[in-house]
């Protein structure tokens, strides 16, 4: 944490949220608890993309950082995967994630949906209710219509019986029924619009006694709020005069989807969004996410949505504090907490200053406060104000709780910079070589024989027949062709029309190619030569999905799998010969052989063989043994040489690995500039590397005592020698602050072990790569740091030209650069 001293004149102590509260209501200024309009910090952090183990110190972290609240969606598909069969256990209980909130004395926001969208798999809803006959989501459908009042009503049953609900004494201060409707609504026509009358009805009358939320719903009806979702919400405006300004998603980063680059979105950046909207009237600001975590097992969406779900959030996907926009952001919020009152009771006036620079004036009898927001992206504004100048640089917001002293400005960092690095395994002898076993894939009943569960004669999509449970679908056929069959000639090929994500062909055994969707086109045409024979053939197909469609209207109707048409063509000379087999008896196999018999647990019995391990083999299965790394730092492992597949840390699924989909080489750059409106292709990294190459172990996967089990299904071919498991810890921290404040270095638990640079006056570069300018005090900034840093877990630094010596920097602006080594 680091704190700027102008900051601290302004600070009130926090209220402390204890509980029972009773009364949550709400009228055009904000959201109100026991009477007290309140500011409101709220993060986004979801239960099943973490481990319950993790929840206190990710609550935690986000309490210290300033936040007032905790926001969840809750996931239909995760909880109720088959009808009516339900599962809150291990990181699916809701009620405990609930209750860890209350332990921490922060508030809840629920967002029942049951739509998600999150880049959950299908947006969160169960494939089996797109299986329903009739079946119609979003719209007035009765089937549906009852399966998601069946869901919506036992939760929050579940959250009454526990009594969650603020009028009950609970946390949760607000809930959220449907999600992003408005969005999509258009193409249901009149009945999206009745739609949304009937969510409205059926969440008031589940009587929760807190506001219901609607987020981007511009009809909403009332009593529903309506809020914003967006990288800007500041020009947001509710469609009833007595619903606050809220923004439900402000999102700090974006996702990734396999083949993309790494997504950032700076912390200038999150910050000028969150102080231009309280500028302008907002008084609940929710960052989606606060903690991003990981899409375990096969629940990232899509398609192609990574296993890492970092986001580019204030806490990362492993929990660290991801430093500068942690601190930036809790300075912020301190900031705004300590205006409470004027925020949310003041008058509100505003002087246009022309080029995009405004001031807002919030004014009670008690004193006033100030935002002067400049949103032009190029030049810094000169402001006079009360016989005072200030200047207010591009793309930023300064704020003034007593409208005279500046305390926070969005582009000013008084925040360390964390440089992550990854530390091998020192519980290991040699990390770098870990001792396989392998086994292959039986496919034979697959490929030789053709046979599998079921049988038609046409062919369906994925979700139809797999009903989700499994990533993988054989479709499966045969042709017979007599000796002289005038279909058998030289030249022959299979084409394949096909939605799967991923597809792997077989003719008679032999694999004659595979194709994957790339470039966010899921429908392509599949055609490779192709080896026929008199007599029986056996073509068998396998389908992958890498996630299911999570947005869009009617997005459940989406093909996936392979729909056809197939053909079996034949060239002789100039005649094109073309047998449809989309008609054909079709054989199909849900799941692989390895999955159904659990080759991922550890005590599976199977037999697993050390000989002559194979590398780049596909459709193949490894395991070994490894120690768990020492200490409590958050551990990955490093998947760099395998293809695609999955991976399981004694049998709990880590989720999907692709690690040889590799990024386009061009569209990254070393600098970003925060200034102007983000999108989520403005600042990437990571070109031409593979998408993700570490995945998130959670500690409470481990034993501590004795070997653990990694076990790989590698599909596309792989070397598993390069594999290793590493720990991710704080490597060193970078400060450029301002003369005249304070900045406080920690290693996070660890002690400060030198000082690489350090220079007072106007030095240049970024972390890792300060260099001198051309002015400096005259005292040895290495040698004062070393003395009040080194050795410590954490220091802090007055920026003072008495502490440094005073360099001749011809009247500029003079900063301290550091960089301290963990």
């Amino acid at each position: 944490m680091v704190v700027a001293s102008a900051i601290d004149a302004f600070l009130v102590p926090r209220k402390e949220v204890r509980h029972p509260y009773r009364c949550v209501s709400h009228d055009g200024r904000a959201i109100t608890i026991d009477g007290h309009r309140r500011v409101l910090l709220s993060g986004s952090i979801h239960y099943p993309r973490s481990t319950p183990e993790m929840w206190p110190d990710l609550i935690k972290k986000g309490k210290e950082g300033g936040l007032d609240a905790i926001e969840t969606y809750v996931f239909w598909n995760a909880h109720e995967p088959t009808r009516r069969q339900y599962d809150f256990s291990g990181k699916l209980d809701l009620i405990r994630f609930l209750k860890t909130i209350q332990d921490e004395g922060l508030y809840g926001v629920l967002r029942i949906g049951p739509y998600a969208c999150a880049e959950w798999n299908y947006g969160g809803f169960p494939v089996w209710l797109h299986n329903m006959p009739g079946m119609v989501f979003r719209t007035t459908n009765k089937a549906y219509m009852d399966e998601m009042q069946n869901f919506t009503t036992m939760i929050v049953d579940m959250v009454k019986k526990e009594k969650l609900f603020a009028s009950q004494g609970g946390p949760i201060i607000l809930a959220q029924i449907e999600n992003e409707y408005g969005n999509i609504m258009g193409p249901y026509g009149e009945a999206g619009k009745s739609y949304i009358k009937w969510c409205a009805n059926m969440a008031q009358a589940l009587d929760v006694g807190v506001p219901w939320i609607m987020c981007q719903q511009n009809d909403a009806p009332q009593p529903m709020l309506n809020t914003c979702n967006g990288f800007y919400c500041d020009n947001f405006t509710p469609n009833n005069p007595n619903t606050p300004k809220m923004w439900t998603e402000n999102w700090t980063g974006w996702f990734k989807q396999w083949g993309g680059k790494n997504p950032h979105r700076t912390t200038e950046d999150v910050a000028f969004s969150v102080a231009r909207f309280f500028q302008r009237g907002g008084t609940f600001n929710n960052y989606y996410m606060y903690h991003g975590g990981t899409n375990f097992d096969r629940t990232a969406g899509g398609p192609y949505i990574t296993t890492s779900y970092d986001y580019d959030a204030p806490l990362d996907e492993y929990g660290n504090l991801s430093q500068p926009k942690y601190g930036h952001l809790k300075q912020l919020h301190d900031v705004l907490h300590s205006m409470e009152k004027t925020l949310t009771y003041g008058n509100i006036s505003t002087i246009d200053f022309g080029n995009s620079a405004s001031a807002t004036i919030y004014t009670t009898q008690e004193g006033s406060s100030c935002f002067f927001g400049n949103g032009n992206e190029n030049s810094d504004a000169a402001i006079s104000f009360r016989g005072e100048s200030y200047v207010v640089p591009a793309w930023s917001v300064t704020i003034l709780p007593d409208c005279k002293t500046e305390a926070y400005n969005t582009a000013k960092i008084t925040t360390q910079t964390s440089m992550m690095v990854k530390k091998s395994n020192e519980a290991e002898e040699d990390p770098s070589t870990l001792k396989w076993s392998w086994r292959p894939e039986n496919m034979d009943n697959f490929l030789l024989r053709g046979k599998g569960e079921s049988t038609n004669t046409q062919l369906f999509d994925q979700k139809v027949v797999s009903n989700d449970q499994s990533d993988y679908l054989w479709y499966m056929t045969t042709v017979k062709f007599r000796k002289r069959d005038p279909f058998l000639v030289k030249n022959m090929s299979l084409r394949v029309n096909s939605t799967a994500h991923v597809l792997r062909v077989f003719v008679n055994g032999k694999h004659i190619g595979n194709q994957h969707a790339e470039n966010g086109k899921f429908h392509y045409i599949f055609e490779k030569d192709a080896k026929f024979k008199s007599g029986r053939n056996v073509i068998s197909l396998l389908s992958i999905t890498v996630g299911l469609q999570n947005y869009g209207a009617f997005f459940e109707s989406v093909p996936v799998g392979i729909t056809g048409p197939i053909s079996i063509i034949g060239r002789n000379g100039d005649e094109t010969i073309v047998k449809d087999l989309s008609s054909h008896k079709w054989s199909y196999k849900t799941g692989l052989n390895g999955f159904e018999n659990k080759l991922f647990k550890t005590e599976s019995p199977s037999k697993w063989s050390f000989q002559s391990v194979p590398l780049n083999r596909t459709m193949t299965w490894y395991k070994t043994t490894f120690k768990a790394p020492l200490g409590n730092d958050p551990v990955v492992v490093d998947l760099l040489g395998l293809g695609k597949g999955t991976a399981w840390i004694n049998g709990n699924n880590i989720g999907r690995y692709w690690p040889a989909f590799i990024s386009s080489s061009d569209g990254c750059s070393a600098k970003c500039n925060y200034r102007g409106a983000y999108y989520a292709e403005k600042c990437q990294t990571n070109c031409g590397e593979p998408t993700q190459r570490w995945y998130h172990v959670p500690r409470s996967f481990l034993i501590t005592e004795g070997d653990n089990t990694l076990v790989l299904f590698e599909e596309m071919g792989g070397n598993p020698s390069l594999v290793n498991f590493q720990t991710t810890i704080v490597g060193s921290v970078c400060a450029n602050v301002y003369e005249k404040n304070v900045i406080e270095l920690s290693c996070d638990r660890k002690t400060i072990s030198a000082i690489k640079f350090a220079s007072f006056g106007n030095p240049d570069g970024n972390c890792g790569s300060f260099v001198k300018g051309t002015c400096e005090g005259s005292k040895n900034a290495v040698d004062i740091l070393t003395k009040e840093c080194v050795g410590k877990e954490k220091c802090s630094i007055d920026v003072t030209a008495e502490k440094f010596g005073v360099p001749d920097c011809s009247g500029a602006a003079r900063r301290l650069a550091i960089e301290a080594i963990c």
